[in-house]
Parts: structure tokens; C-alpha cells; sequence
């Protein structure tokens, strides 16, 4: 499938992404090399290969457990906060 300068222009302003008209051509170029090897994918046959959700074998999640802890860095945070007091932010007051 071979895609036109006008047919990049349409999907670009449909993705909201602005291009020049030098950047029109050279991605008319690419994108249809990338349709074309997507077309070739067509060709493998698939027959007698079950539908997969997922390319990992996995019968069951690793679980943990779920135990709550405050991460054990609180001076790394609080050394992040242009000031703080008694190891809490200090922030300016917006509610009076």
C-alpha cells in the first residue's frame, strides 16, 4: 500500500500533528514501506496456531503481599521540598 503526500497531510492534521510540506514526502515514503511489511504478514499461514493473548506462558500472576509501610525514605522526599518543618512540607497558606 503506497500512501501520497495528501493522504499524510490528512492523517497528520487528524493526529493533530503539524508538518511541513518537506516533512510531507519523506514520511509518505516511510509509512508505506511499513504498511507494505505489514502486508506481508498476511502471507504466514497461521493455520492450526491457537489465538494467544499473551507471548509469556503464564498459568497464574505473581502475587505479593499487601503490606502497608511509608517506603522508608522520608528524608530523600522531604530533602526534595524547598522547606519543611518538624518532617513535613511547608506550604504557603491559600485558604484564609
Amino acid at each position: 500500500m503506497t500512501l501520497d503526500k495528501a493522504v499524510v497531510a490528512h492523517i497528520a492534521a487528524l493526529a493533530r500533528i503539524r508538518l511541513s510540506e518537506a516533512e510531507l514526502e519523506p514520511l509518505a515514503d516511510e509509512l508505506s514501506h511499513i504498511l507494505t511489511w505489514v502486508e506481508r504478514l498476511n502471507e504466514v499461514d497461521t493455520s492450526g496456531v491457537a489465538p494467544m493473548t499473551s507471548a509469556a506462558a503464564v498459568t497464574s500472576l505473581p502475587m505479593r503481599n499487601d503490606e502497608v509501610t511509608d517506603g522508608g525514605c522520608r528524608e530523600d522526599i522531604l530533602g526534595n521540598a524547598p522547606r519543611t518543618a518538624r518532617g513535613f512540607f511547608v506550604v504557603p497558606k491559600v485558604v484564609e
